[in-house]
């Protein structure tokens, strides 16, 4: 039997999930990352989030994940959890959380980059090009370090946010060459998993668990934790792998330009972060490149005869 359209109102909590859960993490990462290591803060919050998951799909009668399967999740989770969310999260100690979303943004354009330049399987048309421009402008209206009537950005918690949306753009290429568990959750799970093991070892190389003490840490910061792991970890995840069987790949990615929105707004009203000319100018820039990426045709380059492959085979 066909399967019937969920209810409008099943529909509607998912899309208000990765919307407004997504969108404000960004805030409870801030709080967070007060009180607590932000790579540690990350740890937790991955591990707890993935052994949690995992058990779950373990008991829906999910297989577990193969040795070849881990290995390959544990290489996703150094560029996806150790260099995008890690250094997300060291950003946020130094820069507005609203201003975090907004960079990570960027990661559509830093993927499109990468579609033109390395994989030449996009070609660049006048709207792509726009906007990359438009993509460009906006990031750098937002680091800019004068004018706009507001004080200079941290540079160093601006480079992390690009260096992590670079790496999440190329986690994007890096996961169609590798084998991973058939189940996407389960393989979520394993990610998560390994990514949370993997940044509590960054963080004790760092010497993060030198100086800390569980004591010290106040009930505001456990309590971001526990909304990081069970609302944005474990809740909208699980809205958006049940959407995307739903609906359309494309009104389910609107999340990317709903986010930096939500962010900058609950910073400002609930964080009571800054909201000058240059956040609400870099911000209209970068959503207006994501948009125009997300919902351009592709158009993807035509080869007139095969080529020997001399790397990793293409899908």
């Amino acid at each position: 039997m066909a399967a019937s359209r969920p209810p409008r109102w099943q529909i509607l909590t998912a899309f208000a999930a990765i919307y407004f859960v997504w969108g404000s993490t960004y805030l409870a990462i801030r709080i967070g990352v007060r009180d607590v290591p932000p790579f540690l803060l990350a740890a937790l919050r991955f591990f707890i989030a993935g052994v949690a998951l995992y058990a779950w799909m373990r008991a829906q009668g999910t297989p577990a994940p193969r040795s070849y399967e881990w290995f390959s999740a544990s290489l996703l989770a150094i560029v996806i959890f150790v260099l995008d969310y890690g250094l997300l999260f060291w950003a946020e100690r130094r820069v507005p959380s609203g201003m975090a979303a907004v960079v990570l943004a960027t990661i559509p354009v830093f993927m499109t980059l990468a579609e033109i330049l390395f994989l030449r399987s996009q070609k660049l048309t006048f709207r792509l090009g726009f906007a990359l421009l438009a993509g460009t402008a906006g990031v750098g209206v937002l680091v800019s370090r004068a004018g706009f009537g507001q004080g200079a950005t941290d540079p160093s918690g601006a480079a992390a946010l690009l260096v992590a949306a670079i790496s999440w753009s190329a986690a994007s290429i890096l996961i169609r060459k590798l084998r991973l568990p058939e189940s996407k959750v389960m393989s979520a799970a394993a990610q998560m998993v390994c990514g949370g093991i993997l940044l509590a070892l960054t963080s004790l190389l760092l010497g993060e668990f030198r100086d800390f003490s569980v004591r010290a840490v106040p009930m505001g910061a456990w309590l971001a934790l526990a909304y990081l792991i069970v609302a944005g970890s474990i809740v909208a995840f699980t809205a958006y792998v049940w959407l995307i069987h739903h609906e359309s790949p494309t009104k389910v990615g609107t999340y990317a330009y709903v986010n930096p929105v939500v962010a900058v707004l609950i910073g400002y009203f609930l964080g009571g972060e800054a909201l000058g000319v240059r956040t609400v100018a870099g911000t209209v820039l970068v959503l207006v490149s994501v948009l125009a990426i997300t919902t351009a045709p592709r158009k993807k380059v035509e080869r007139s005869e095969p080529r020997k492959q001399t790397g990793l085979a293409e899908s």
